[in-house]
């Protein structure tokens, strides 16, 4: 089927980033890439900001988070507020430590690495794996980054033998700092790890003054099933939702199709206005045609989000307020059009497993290719409530794209993502979604062939 083509040529593109993506640094630089050849322009925090009409925009914080923005053609100072997909860039994994190598017994050289995240630690076991991140080096007198991507298997961890750990299938606690430091090389590799990290990286090994440097999966993204229905790959936490929205905010520059587009008239319905028969105002205009749309992406979402560089950090608002400011709108022009704002935060969601359906909620239990996710929870992990929500699903009901639930079991924790912590800095109606995936936090997850494109409907009609 055609239609079943294009799913498949998005779900290749998916994998595509991903593997361009092998850390939070290369992800941020893939997008970074992917705006500037759609004609966006870098701004500073260092520097004067300096925005015009129709102006497209990006700024990067610490080289793993990531804000883009543009500013509407006509009339920009009466905009009506920012439209904000929110995502993350990290995954759970290992970074390696500082003096990274340990000799086994003059014949082994492994790796010392420290826990990043929540991950299962079983599926890390007998996969290739490699290295990438970012080194600080010294050139000409001044700091600079490199990235850097060890573009071919170079390590692994080992498992243990069934014959010398009979408990191994009736559940383990993995040891971080015992059971999970990866194989190097041999004897004779002692003292070649930086000097190949540095030959990837293209620098003098006596120029690299500091690194932040992680494992990642080598297995590539693959499509399966009996009918080719499901896909599995590396990172699909949170990358699927980040490329989703990078696609969706480049994609909706497009005029919309005739067909969606409706005049601006306003009616009454059950005591409530309503605009373009989609946009639901509960004295607040959430969705219009003349909001500066953002695509936000941040770091350590995996680990707390408390960095500069986090949900929990200034960098949202910094942004806008700054954008605002550039506009020639006063500090209450920024907050008025903050309460007619809205954020969707993005972060992928538990589907219902099939070997293990009492671990879901009874009813509220998403399902692989049953399409995106709207996540609740009481005690406010995810930040959805009755209004967001109902705008949410109106908006995909607008695009035929089909929701579902998720609430955890009440008997059992679950975790949470950005969109509550985000909104500590930057206060707005905001929805959590996510799209459903099976394994999250495994280094190989799986999720529904379709679902990504589902997200990148949605969003692109909310940034239009």
């Amino acid at each position: 089927m055609e239609e079943d083509r294009e799913y498949k040529d998005t779900v290749q593109k998916l994998f595509t980033f991903i593997e361009e993506s092998p850390s939070q640094y290369h992800a941020v630089d893939t997008m970074r890439k992917h705006l500037e050849a759609a004609g966006y322009e870098q701004l500073l925090e260092s520097g004067a900001w300096k925005l015009k009409s129709g102006g497209k925009y990006y700024v990067i914080r610490s080289g793993s988070s990531l804000i883009a923005f543009r500013i509407p053609a006509q009339d920009s100072q009466n905009y009506c507020g920012f439209q904000i997909v929110a995502s993350h860039s990290d995954s759970p994994s290992f970074k390696i430590k500082t003096n990274p190598e340990m000799n086994v017994e003059e014949h082994y050289v492994k790796l010392n690495v420290e826990k990043y995240g929540g991950m299962l630690c079983a599926p890390w076991f007998d996969r290739p794996l490699s290295v990438a991140g970012r080194l600080i080096v010294k050139e000409n007198n001044r700091l600079v980054t490199k990235l850097v991507n060890v573009d071919r298997d170079l390590v692994m961890i080992p498992n243990l033998a069934i014959h010398m750990n009979r408990e191994a299938n009736k559940g383990y606690d993995y040891n971080i700092q015992k059971d999970m430091l990866p194989l190097y090389g041999c004897g004779e590799a002692k003292g070649k790890f930086m000097k190949q990290i540095a030959e990837a990286a293209n620098v003098k090994e006596d120029t690299i003054l500091a690194s932040d440097l992680f494992l990642y999966n080598r297995m590539k993204g693959s499509i399966w099933g009996a009918c080719e229905e499901f896909i599995s790959s590396p990172k699909l936490d949170d990358l699927q939702c980040a490329f989703s929205s990078l696609e969706a905010f480049l994609q909706s520059e497009d005029p919309l199709p005739s067909e969606n587009v409706q005049a601006n008239e306003q009616s009454e319905v059950d005591g409530k206005n309503v605009i373009n028969e989609k946009n639901v105002i509960n004295e607040k205009n959430v969705i219009n045609g003349k909001s500066i749309p953002v695509h936000c992406v941040f770091d350590n979402e995996e680990v707390g989000s408390q960095t500069k560089q986090g949900a929990a950090s200034t960098f949202l608002y910094d942004t806008l307020t700054r954008t605002n400011s550039c506009l020639g709108l006063s500090d209450e022009d920024y907050l008025i059009r903050l309460a007619d704002s809205f954020m969707i935060s993005a972060d992928n969601a538990h589907a219902i497993h099939p070997n293990h359906q009492d671990c879901s909620d009874p009813v509220n239990h998403p399902y692989l290719n049953g399409g995106i996710v709207i996540k609740f929870n009481a005690n406010q992990k995810y930040c959805t409530d009755g209004f967001s929500s109902a705008v949410f699903r109106d908006l995909c009901r607008t695009v035929n794209v089909p929701v579902q639930t998720f609430v955890n079991r009440s008997d059992m924790a679950g975790g949470s993502t950005l969109g509550n912590i985000s909104n500590t800095q930057v206060a707005v109606d905001t929805v959590d979604i996510g799209l459903p995936q099976l394994a999250m936090h495994s280094p190989y997850e799986t999720a529904g062939v379709y679902d990504t494109d589902y997200f990148i409907k949605a969003a692109a009609e909310f940034f239009s």
